[in-house]
């Protein structure tokens, strides 16, 4: 048996209370790793054509990454799967935290649910067995209540817990999974399918050891990446990045950027390190995308300064096998309490995407989110829909309760989350995204639903980086940003190690050379693609990655765990197999492999002013030069017939 994983997986019949273990053969490991790869093998066998996302035929994984618990650094994430209700495609979310080696400890690569329970319950796993347990005084709790009793009722210690809140047990499609009191598996609305199936939680306790095969070898890989992970130079204050950003939006040149940089900034501030920034270079969407930084200026974003987070920190939060530690635990607020940092994407998504200023009602919504199991992206995206609506005159007193929708106005922003959490009032509309409310509420609201494929997308904006608005229509997942973009095809610098991608030939060139619909960026973009399955295979956090595959030696840690001699050409190769196997997922459950977009998202019409004023990206001519440089058929995106037969 190969080193690094375990060699089974958990079967978890809800509908029939039953565990059993299943083993997975070495040919799946070699041509899938683990992790994504491992889940998408098993669910484009078993979750029939059609079915129904919130029904007892999907199936719901759990898997951690190859790489995780191997001695390896930033490879412990895991990752949720399964077919999203959300935007019925193939549906995952990825997740820091602690679970991941957890995982693996209790001698599982993997845990599928399916199945319905006919009443709440939460899964107990340590190192000798695995049962399910009655949740029904669980069930109405929050996160942070539900892992705190679950913890409290054990008698061992070192207790690993996944569960549901609020928005799971609704069902709300815009429902994510919490460990960690805070950390989300956010996208895909894969916590509706944990509501849908009664499961409350997952809770872990192994003890197994996780071998590799050459221990030595790993040690000094790790080692040596250490020095780049700790490597901490004295940089700018908060005033200082704004003005960076200006610098950068007012260059006649794009520069092509090192990972080494943003490892800096994680390392100081976290991932706001970026907010004024990328308000600044026209990264952030702002009032729901039909803004700019001219609307959300200086003077308004000044409250999300990143030093402004850094005076609420109380302590770093690491996630497992994490030297940066980007995360943090931060004061609530003057009552009292504590809340994980806000990350970027929740800042502007609760920010400057409703105009809103407030710091303090940025990290309530965080807490209420995190607590509930909401993701903050969708929920930002659905109240910006929300508001514009009323600024329209399509939503009216009568329909809002009272509330006046109007940008940035807290209070009202604050009460309508909290009726979107209960599922109460205009809540109940827009409890499930954007899409959906849209077409409840009909009158021509579709044209401020902004979303790809139902899903809102982050706050990267695609007139700044035509590379995330291909991904957010060609990935399996729609509206994702942590696939691709050409600024993270800058920072893997994959060139350093894998033969026959593009190589930028130089440091500065023109901005306009983003938004060329040439064969060249749809081959980064598929590079992107085929790596980032290569990634969640492993468990590496996409910050580490971005630190460049010159200083994080992925691929040697995948030799030195495994036991395997693999070139990087062929771990690409794998990730072009797990990528294919994800469209094809899709072709057989009869979803959209081009996802439609809000015209907005791709600059339709441009706007006039601001960072991206006059920009938009040439889609129609990229997604052909993608699925050509992926191997699929460049007019439909559908994977050969050979590669099908491969499954």
């Amino acid at each position: 048996m190969i080193k690094g994983v375990t060699g089974k997986i958990l079967w978890v019949d809800l509908t029939h209370g039953t565990c059993s273990e299943e083993a997975v053969p070495e040919k799946v490991y070699e041509n899938y790793l683990a992790g994504v790869g491992l889940a998408a093998y098993y669910l484009y066998q078993r979750i029939p054509a059609g079915a129904d996302a919130l029904g007892p035929d999907n199936i719901l994984a759990f898997v951690p990454g190859l790489l995780t618990g191997t001695g390896s650094l930033m490879t412990g994430r895991w990752l949720a799967a399964a077919k999203s209700p959300l935007t019925g495609t193939w549906g995952d979310a990825n997740c820091g935290g602690t679970l991941s080696p957890a995982i693996k400890q209790c001698g599982y690569d993997g845990i599928f649910f399916s199945g319905i329970s006919p009443k709440p319950v939460y899964l107990y796993v340590d190192h000798a067995h695995a049962e399910l347990r009655d949740a029904s005084e669980l069930w109405g709790m929050d996160s942070r209540e539900t892992e705190n009793r679950i913890k409290s009722q054990s008698p061992r210690k070192g207790i690993h817990v996944a569960c549901i809140g609020g928005a799971g047990e609704k069902c709300s499609l815009i429902a994510g999974i919490v460990n960690d009191q805070g950390r989300m598996a956010a996208r895909s609305g894969l916590g509706a399918v944990m509501g849908s199936k009664k499961l409350k939680a997952v809770a872990l306790s192994g003890s197994h050891p996780i071998p590799v095969a050459d221990p030595a070898e790993m040690k000094r890989l790790s080692g040596r990446f250490l020095k780049f992970a700790r490597f901490q130079p004295p940089f700018l204050n908060g005033y200082g990045m704004r003005l960076l950003g200006v610098l950068m939006r007012i260059m006649p040149l794009a520069m092509r950027q090192d990972g080494m940089l943003y490892k800096v900034l994680l390392k100081k501030w976290g991932t706001v390190s970026m907010n004024e920034f990328s308000i600044e270079t026209g990264d952030a969407p702002l009032r729901n995308s039909g803004g700019s930084d001219v609307d959300f200026n200086p003077r308004m974003h000044a409250p999300i300064n990143p030093d402004r987070f850094s005076l609420r920190e109380e302590m770093k939060y690491h996630c497992y096998s994490c030297p940066v530690g980007c995360g943090g635990i931060c004061k609530l607020d003057s009552k009292g309490g504590e809340t994980h940092k806000p990350e970027y994407e929740t800042v502007l998504a609760l920010g400057g995407l409703l105009m809103n200023t407030d710091l303090d009602s940025l990290f309530i919504m965080n807490e209420k989110l995190n607590r509930a199991g909401m993701d903050s992206i969708s929920a930002g995206g659905t109240l910006a829909f929300a508001i514009e609506c009323f600024e329209n005159g399509i939503l009216t007193l009568e329909d809002t309760g009272g509330l006046e929708l109007r940008w940035g106005n807290t209070d009202a922003i604050l009460a309508l989350l909290d009726l979107m959490i209960a599922r109460q009032g205009l809540g109940a509309v827009l409890a499930d995204g954007s899409k959906l409310a849209a077409e409840r509420i009909g009158r021509d609201s579709e044209r401020f639903a902004v979303h790809s494929g139902g899903q809102e997308p982050a706050m990267h904006d695609a007139r700044n980086d035509p590379g995330f608005g291909l991904h957010y229509a060609v990935e399996p997942t729609p509206g994702r940003h942590t696939i691709g973009s050409i600024l993270y095809y800058e920072m893997f610098q994959l060139w350093s190690r894998v033969k026959g991608v593009p190589r930028p030939s130089w440091r500065f060139y023109p901005k306009s050379q983003k938004y060329r619909p040439s064969r060249e960026n749809a081959a980064m973009a598929a590079a992107n693609s085929q790596f980032k399955m290569i990634m969640d295979g492993a468990g590496l956090c996409l910050f580490g990655a971005f630190i460049g595959v010159q200083r994080i030696p992925i691929f040697e840690w995948l030799n030195a765990a495994t036991g395997w001699k693999k070139t990087p050409e062929e771990y690409m190769e794998i990730g072009r197999r797990v990528q294919t196997l994800r469209q094809a997922f899709n072709a057989r459950q009869g979803a959209d492999l081009l996802h439609k977009m809000n015209d907005r998202i791709l600059g339709r019409p441009p706007l006039l002013d601001g960072a991206n004023g006059g920009r938009s990206v040439p889609l129609e001519k990229l997604v052909p030069q993608y699925w050509r440089a992926m191997g699929w058929d460049e007019k439909t995106g559908q994977p050969p017939v050979e590669d099908l037969q491969a499954f």
